[in-house]
């Protein structure tokens, strides 16, 4: 056997020594590992700011229209069958919410917040859980029919009288089987009804298993007098009918709205006004740019709605000058209301025609 040289030891003592050193080099240091977790992280929150939604709508100003107007398809919004129309002149705008559901990510919610021209509010305010954007448009759509028809009896109620109808009949009550919907009602335990608040009224004092007439007219059909024996309310002591009642105008002519692709209630003063510009002397937009908004009741209480501080902003872009604001939404209003529109607080359909009176020959208008 022969001792390694020193030589030898020396070169294999050189070569470990340079292994260790490549091994070394190879491991990753400290800030390699950091930048490598840093850039992964960020792909990660990249590629969910990009594709993955997050749970929010985006609301923003809608388009208007104007209710004096013609709809899309060439028709005017307000149409009135066998009665004398009136000339008008200027615009009565009614304003909308535009709201973005569905694709919106982290990144666009940032850009569309960022451009002041958008909220973002979570979308379990404006859908039910559960529920689908096809069930949300219809119940918009019924809202908007429910508002068209509330507008034509405010505004019509002023010249014309309104009758009493059936709207609902409840499913095994006293009424069902014998009255249906569209009945109308004419007299209700002894008391002449000519308002639907008057159909609860008559029977104040009355109890369960106590018998009333009550006189309706089916649509053709002769007046009716039968007995009813009376349930008990769930809601109260006195007897129960099982029928809800609504006021109609009485009147020989037809008022249609035509208006799509629009949905929910808040444009029920501005339709009023404009049936009331179309078939009353008057001209009551005295060719101004005026817009508006508010539900409306059937007796003309204008009530307040929800996206003021959007429709004041969208109102201003399309031209108008005077904004029409229920009583409710005016501290909202002001703090949203671009320069140059002047806000006009409304409470009833009655006081927005006067208010539009004043206007018209330049006094003074209820302000916000």
């Amino acid at each position: 056997m022969t001792e390694p040289s020193e030589e030898t030891t020396g070169a294999r003592s050189r070569a470990g020594s340079a292994g260790d050193q490549d091994r070394s080099e190879r491991r990753l240091t400290r800030r390699g590992w950091t930048l490598l977790v840093s850039g992964a992280l960020f792909v990660a929150f990249a590629l969910v700011g990009f594709f993955i939604p997050v749970p929010y709508v985006a609301i923003s100003p809608g388009p208007t229209y104007d209710t004096l107007g013609k709809d899309a398809a060439g028709q005017s919004v307000i149409q009135v069958n066998g009665h004398e129309i009136f000339q008008t002149s200027g615009e009565l705008r009614m304003t909308t919410v535009s709201l973005r559901d569905g694709g919106i990510t982290l990144f666009n919610a940032l850009g569309l917040w960022a451009s002041g021209r958008y909220a973002l509010a979570p979308r379990e305010e404006y859908f039910k859980p559960g529920e689908t954007n096809e069930q949300v448009r219809q119940e918009n759509i019924q809202q908007l029919q429910d508002s068209q028809t509330a507008a034509q009896v405010a505004a019509l109620r002023r010249k014309f009288p309104v009758k009493v109808l059936a709207k609902t009949i409840v499913s095994g009550s006293p009424a069902d089987k014998v009255l249906a919907p569209g009945d109308r009602l004419l007299v209700v335990n002894g008391k002449t009804v000519t308002d639907a608040t008057e159909v609860r009224a008559a029977l104040n004092g009355t109890k369960p298993g106590q018998t009333v007439q009550i006189t309706f007219k089916s649509d053709g059909q002769a007046e009716r007098t039968v007995p009813l024996t009376l349930a008990q309310r769930p809601d109260g002591p006195e007897g129960f009918m099982g029928l809800t009642a609504v006021d109609r105008a009485d009147v020989p002519f037809d008022v249609k709205i035509s208006l799509q692709d629009v949905g929910g209630p808040s444009a029920g003063l501005m339709f009023a006004l404009a049936i009331v510009d179309k078939m009353e002397p008057g001209d009551l937009a005295g060719g101004r740019h005026i817009a508006g908004t508010g539900e409306i009741s059937e007796k003309g209480v204008v009530g307040a709605i929800g996206g003021i501080s959007f429709k004041v902003v969208g109102a201003r872009e399309a031209g108008a000058t005077d904004f029409l604001v229920p009583a409710h939404n005016c501290a909202e209003a002001k703090t949203a209301a671009p320069e140059g529109l002047n806000l006009i607080k409304v409470s009833t359909l009655d006081e927005a025609i006067a208010q539009l009176e004043n206007l018209k020959v330049g006094r003074p208008t209820a302000t916000c």
